[in-house]
């Protein structure tokens, strides 16, 4: 398959997966809200947790916004771990506990409290001339788990994944494209950084599909595999590249092939 060809089909599946409510996917939990700053929150945590398969993810968020009363922003903005850990006693996703999510949350509340938002705290560490967001992700993450030492939980710093450990960063990067992007399936929320700063969330569906295509030949599955991804999909649209994640993601998923 040359290039033209490779173009057209992947047009062809964003074309068809670009609609609202196209599949079961996470993202649509962005939806239920209005208010900015509880859009970005439950966008973080439900990408956060966006490992495994998409029917379990979207029950542990319908259950921790039943258990925290269906407001991100106000639970996170008065959090406290003395008075609200009743709340989330008991609540875990695979090997993530309960007290992962009560760091997660007073890691949030401190962030809160010194930003305001989540969008001031990336752009905090935003700088126009970057090539990429890598360099504002790394600062990003590193306030979220800065106060978590990683020898007291490990599992909690699996949440907001750095590229400092040179991962793909793939749930950060899907976060940040739900944020940055625009149209029915992304908010468009931080509307400052372009489209084309993104990074493609690449996990190990991505990265089989990205070489069956031929678009990378890296073995390892690291944040070089990530850009150079990237890179090749500005090939076909080099203001957007980004936008083609949704449709590869679920092919295979929903039991269409490429």
């Amino acid at each position: 398959m040359n290039n033209s060809e490779l173009k057209e089909k992947l047009e062809a599946h964003f074309l068809a997966y670009r609609k609202k409510f196209s599949s079961k996917d996470p993202v649509w939990n962005l939806h239920r809200f209005s208010d900015e700053k509880d859009i970005e929150l439950i966008g973080l945590i439900t990408a956060a947790y966006a490992y495994g398969s998409v029917d379990q993810i979207n029950r542990f968020i319908n259950e921790l916004l039943h258990k925290t009363g269906g407001k991100p922003y106000e639970f996170t903005i008065n959090f406290s771990k003395r008075k609200d850990k009743k709340y989330l006693s008991g609540l875990y996703y695979r090997f993530n506990s309960h007290f992962d999510l009560l760091d997660m949350f007073s890691s949030l509340n401190k962030a809160l409290s010194r930003f305001g938002s989540l969008k001031n705290l990336f752009y905090s560490h935003y700088k126009p001339e970057h090539e990429n967001i890598v360099q504002a992700l790394t600062g990003f993450t590193g306030e979220l788990n800065r106060n978590i030492p990683k020898a007291e939980n490990r599992y909690y710093h699996y949440l907001f994944s750095s590229p400092v450990n040179k991962s793909t960063c793939k749930r950060m990067n899907l976060f940040l494209r739900w944020m940055v992007r625009k149209d029915d399936i992304d908010t468009g929320l931080w509307s400052g950084i372009p489209a084309a700063k993104l990074v493609m969330p690449v996990d190990t569906h991505i990265a089989r599909i990205s070489k069956q295509l031929k678009l990378v030949n890296r073995k390892s599955i690291d944040l070089k595999f990530a850009l150079q991804l990237t890179d090749m999909l500005k090939k076909f649209d080099p203001v957007d590249p980004v936008k083609y994640d949704f449709a590869l993601c679920h092919i295979g998923i929903d039991k269409k092939e490429f």
